[in-house]
């Protein structure tokens, strides 16, 4: 086998669960093979680079080896090798999403009470008055 469509490679190297995923993303051009968006019967073969968007991430592999099945993840993972680029930033973005804001933090105060209920509903009242004489 000297190629294979980017859609079931993408499959058996385990970016996706399902063929019809991978063949979604690459529909939205979420899928680049050697720098161009692609259908999903395009052929890959060793040696191309295939970059991947995942949220707000891009993934760049080299195709090393081809599989029309869908192995074990250690298989799976000897069918590329990932630049060193994209590692880079798969780190950067780690970092990031861990040395993030606790969204706990951002809550200073609970369920407001029934007083604070009504200090609201009065600051309302007096502030988006309809009448013209204010």
């Amino acid at each position: 086998m000297d190629a294979i469509r980017v859609d079931k490679w993408l499959w058996a190297a385990r970016f996706y669960k399902t063929r019809s995923l991978a063949t979604d993303d690459i529909h939205k051009g979420r899928v680049q093979v050697n720098g161009n968006e692609v259908k999903p019967a395009r052929d890959v073969k060793p040696g191309d680079t295939v970059a991947m968007r995942h949220g707000g991430l891009t993934r760049t592999v080299v195709v090393r080896a081809l599989s029309d099945r869908r192995g074990p993840a250690p298989e799976a993972q000897q069918l590329y090798t990932e630049t060193e680029e994209s590692l880079r930033l798969r780190a950067e973005a780690q970092e990031l999403r861990r040395m993030g804001t606790e969204p706990a933090l951002s809550l200073h105060h609970g369920r407001p009470t029934k007083q604070d209920r009504r200090a609201m509903d009065n600051a309302w009242d007096s502030r988006w008055s309809a009448s013209l004489d204010s």
